[in-house]
């Protein structure tokens, strides 16, 4: 470790106090770049980290690192971070645990305290403190005044009694959120999500709320006055009496997953090196293999739900055969799933868009930001119905294989 350390101070990395720095053996020295700045009591560990010009680790805290990504002129205060990437100018405060499958695309931040895992936040996004944001994605937001943002003290509630997690939270999309045109989402401090769900533009949830049911009307207010009354109601666990609702959000995640895929594939892979790009494609698998994981474990549940269903309701619901279908299709489901995700969208919508990038990067150069924003509105508007084709494709699909 002693080497490694005297090994990185001699191209150019800072490390304020190197007796206290800890390196693996099996950490690659060229993939941490010039400049950057590590405090004391810092830990970097794993073959694929990769950490780029300008990064701080460790000024209000120690820090560990295992097997992340790290852009430029990225900010990690202090906390663990773990197999994840992180893009140019993400910031994040002390305290945090930032587990795998996480993806902070440019200049997301995150206050103190904050916990991660399996979350993906698109340009901008703002976490405050006191934050558990597992299983989500959120876009929203055209800059660094007018992001989506998350008050202090919120959890996405992402594992269920009946001990599942197929649970992912949709809030604001892929197809429009890349485009950063789209407003702000906003979600009050002391809140939360029961997840899952889908939130929509420009929405405000109030502090205090929690959000148990889809909001996809644009531009409203939330707010939930909890009733005061107390009520027992019958539980058990394993019934699931609504599969379709979590079949159908968290087929419509994965096809969002996947558009987001094939927009790094054939958009971003022009703006970043290729490192970077590794680990920004690895964490949108990881994410997706997770999605079909945890929806792999509900479906296997149906026999035993079926069996309770029968009990509880009767041989004569309807629900009965939705399961059944839910349970036998599966492994088709999952096949199709997994290919998917080399689905490119409609070919014409595809090329016309590709041709309005390179005419923007004539006009902004290789800013991956500018050359977005530098799209006419018409231009965007094509990108958009060219990655909802692809949600669209797999959400149609997956409904016929299961005959919904």
């Amino acid at each position: 470790m002693k080497k490694k350390v005297e090994m990185l101070l001699k191209k150019g990395v800072k490390i304020i106090s190197p007796e206290t720095v800890e390196i693996g053996n099996e950490v690659d020295i060229d993939r941490i770049g010039k400049g950057v700045i590590i405090h004391a009591g810092c830990k970097i560990y794993g073959p694929d980290t990769y950490i780029d010009q300008g990064t701080e680790l460790g000024s209000e805290a120690t820090v560990s690192v295992y097997n992340c990504y790290i852009g430029k002129n990225v900010k990690l205060k202090g906390g663990v971070f773990y197999k994840s990437t992180f893009l140019d100018g993400v910031s994040i405060g002390l305290g945090a645990q930032i587990r795998e499958g996480c993806l902070l695309e440019e200049k997301a931040r995150c206050a103190h305290t904050v916990g991660l895992k399996q979350t993906i936040l698109f340009p901008y996004v703002t976490l405050g403190s006191l934050i558990n944001f597992c299983d989500c994605l959120m876009a929203g937001g055209t800059d660094e005044k007018n992001h989506s943002e998350v008050g202090s003290s919120y959890i996405h509630f992402n594992y269920t009694p009946n001990q599942d997690k197929a649970t992912a939270s949709l809030i604001g999309d892929v197809p429009r959120g890349v485009m950063l045109r789209e407003p702000p989402i906003f979600l009050g401090g002391q809140g939360g999500i029961v997840g899952p769900v889908r939130i929509g533009y420009g929405v405000v949830v109030a502090a205090g709320t929690i959000v148990r049911k889809d909001l996809l009307e644009e531009n409203t207010l939330f707010i939930d006055y909890p009733a005061r009354v107390s009520k027992k109601l019958p539980f058990h666990r394993g019934f699931y009496p609504n599969p379709k609702r979590i079949f159908r959000l968290n087929i419509l995640y994965i096809a969002n997953l996947i558009a987001l895929r094939r927009w790094y594939l054939d958009i971003r892979n022009s703006f970043m090196n290729r490192i970077i790009f590794k680990g920004a494609i690895d964490t949108i698998d990881t994410a997706i293999a997770e999605r079909i994981k945890r929806l792999r474990e509900v479906a296997y549940r149906m026999p035993d739900s079926i069996r309770l269903h029968k009990r509880i309701k009767g041989n004569n619901d309807r629900i009965i055969k939705w399961k059944e279908r839910f349970y036998e299709k599966w492994p088709e489901i999952e096949r199709y799933l997994l290919n998917a995700k080399e689905i490119k969208g409609d070919s014409k919508k595809r090329e016309d868009f590709l041709k309005a990038i390179e005419a923007s990067i004539k006009e902004n150069g290789y800013d991956y930001i500018q050359v977005i924003k530098g799209l006419k509105e018409e231009d965007a508007k094509k990108g958009t119905e060219w990655l909802q084709n692809v949600v669209d494709e797999i959400l149609k699909e997956s409904k016929r294989i299961i005959k919904d």
